[in-house]
C-alpha cells in the first residue's frame, strides 16, 4: 500500500517558518514587498479555509542592518541587537500592512530560548498564543534579538519554530527556506543526490545527510532543520521542508509542490498526553464523586470538586489526582500553585477572585492537560 504524504489543506494548527533569504533581497537589505504580499494571500487563504496559523519569522537584523548600513558579513553583538531594534518596528508594520487588507489581525511574540526553558515563561507564552489563535489573531513569532546573548538564544528559527509547534500543540510545520527538501547528498555538488519526498524517521543515515547553509543571510542549514524536525514529529507534528523562495509558495505546497515531508508516527494529543504521563507527580488533589463523573464525561476539574489539596507544587506543575477513598484516577498540570489552590478548594469559581483577591482560571486542571 503507498504510503500517504501530509497535506497542507488539513492542517488544524500550521506553523510557518519564513528564513531572512526570502523576505530580505540579498543585495540592498530591502524588504522583498512582491513576495511578502503573495504570501499574505496564501495565508488569508488558509485561514479561510479554517486553518489556524503561526508564523516565525527571520528578518529584523537583516532588515535593520540595511537601514543602518552595516552590510554584509558578522556582526559584533551589540551592532546586531541595534539592526534587530530597528528591523522588529519594520518587520511587524509590513506583515501588519500585507495582511490586514485580507482581514487578519497580527500580533508581535518575542521569545527566547530562556522563555522556553522557564516553566512559568512557557505557560505564560502558551497560554498567550492560545488565547490570540482562539481570538482569530495570527501570531508572528520572532527570537527577541534585541536582549539574548549566546547563552539565551536558539540560534536559529529553525529550531525556535518547531519549539513554537510543540508549545501550541500543532499539526504541521513548514520550513519555507531557499531549500526544496532532504537530498541524499548536496545537490549543488553531486548530480546524483536524490531528492527524498517522506521521511518517517530520522535515522543516522537521514541525520548524515545534512549540510550547511546556503546564504549568509541563513543561519540554520539542513543539520538545523533535522533537529527541528526531531522535535515536531516526537510532539505529534508534521514537518516539511519546501523552497520559499517562489511566489505563492504555500499556495504551491498545497497543490502539491515538491517538498519534504517529516511525518510523525502519532498526534499532537496524543504526544502531550503521554508526556503528562511521564511527569513526576509533586502533589495530590482529591476529588468528590461530582467532579469524579465530570472528569469521566470529559470535563475539566473545578475548584467546586477539591476536597483536598496535599504537597507542594507550583503552576504547570503535575499532580495526582485520586477519589474520596483514595483510588487513583490520573495526572494532570495545575493551573494554580498548592497554596492558591489550597484557598479555592471546594469554592465555585465565581468565588476565585474574591478568595485569591485577583481574577483565576475557572478550571484548576483543565481537560486538556489532564490524562484520566
Amino acid at each position: 500500500m503507498a504510503t500517504l504524504t501530509p497535506s497542507l489543506r488539513d492542517a488544524e494548527r500550521l506553523v510557518i517558518k519564513i528564513g531572512s533569504a526570502l523576505l530580505v533581497d540579498r543585495g540592498d537589505g530591502t524588504l522583498r514587498l512582491p513576495w511578502l504580499l503573495g504570501l499574505a494571500e496564501d495565508v488569508a487563504e488558509l485561514k479561510a479555509n479554517g486553518t489556524e496559523v503561526l508564523l516565525v519569522s527571520s528578518g529584523s537584523v537583516a532588515l535593520g542592518r540595511g537601514v543602518l548600513g552595516l552590510g554584509n558579513g558578522p556582526l559584533p553583538l551589540e551592532q546586531a541587537q541595534a539592526a534587530a531594534a530597528v528591523g522588529q518596528i519594520r518587520l511587524a508594520r509590513a506583515y501588519q500592512e500585507a495582511l490586514s487588507p485580507h482581514g487578519v489581525t497580527t500580533a508581535q511574540v518575542l521569545l527566547t530560548l530562556e522563555d522556553t526553558a522557564n516553566r512559568r515563561r512557557y505557560l505564560n507564552a502558551q497560554a498567550t498564543m492560545g488565547t490570540l489563535l482562539k481570538m482569530g489573531v495570527m501570531p508572528i513569532v520572532n527570537e527577541n534579538d534585541t536582549i539574548a546573548t549566546d547563552g539565551i538564544r536558539f540560534g536559529d528559527n529553525d529550531r525556535l519554530a518547531a519549539q513554537i509547534a510543540v508549545t501550541v500543540g500543532a499539526d504541521q510545520l513548514v520550513l519555507l527556506s531557499d531549500v526544496d527538501g532532504l537530498y541524499t547528498a548536496n545537490p549543488q555538488k553531486d548530480p546524483n543526490a536524490e531528492h527524498l519526498p517522506l521521511v518517517e524517521e530520522i535515522t543516522p543515515e537521514i541525520a548524515a545527510m545534512a549540510g550547511e547553509a546556503a546564504s549568509h543571510l541563513s543561519k540554520g542549514g539542513m543539520r538545523t532543520k533535522l533537529i527541528a524536525a526531531r522535535t515536531a514529529m516526537g510532539a505529534g507534528c508534521a514537518m516539511a521542508i519546501a523552497q520559499g523562495d517562489q511566489s505563492h509558495a504555500l499556495r504551491k505546497l498545497a497543490d502539491g509542490g515538491r517538498c519534504t515531508w517529516f511525518r510523525s508516527k502519532t498526534t499532537p494529543q496524543a504526544a502531550y498526553k503521554a508526556w503528562i504521563s511521564a511527569m513526576k507527580s509533586v502533589g495530590e488533589i482529591t476529588i468528590d464523586d461530582g467532579a469524579v463523573k465530570a472528569l469521566r464525561s470529559g470535563n475539566s476539574l473545578l475548584p467546586a470538586g477539591v476536597i483536598r489539596v496535599t504537597g507542594t507544587f507550583e503552576r504547570g506543575d503535575s499532580v495526582t489526582i485520586v477519589d474520596s477513598k483514595g483510588a487513583h484516577l490520573g495526572y494532570g498540570l495545575t493551573r494554580y500553585n498548592a497554596d492558591e489552590a489550597r484557598t479555592i478548594a471546594g469554592a465555585r469559581s465565581e468565588k476565585i477572585a474574591d478568595l485569591l483577591g485577583y481574577p483565576g482560571r475557572a478550571a484548576l486542571i483543565h481537560r486538556d492537560d489532564m490524562v484520566v
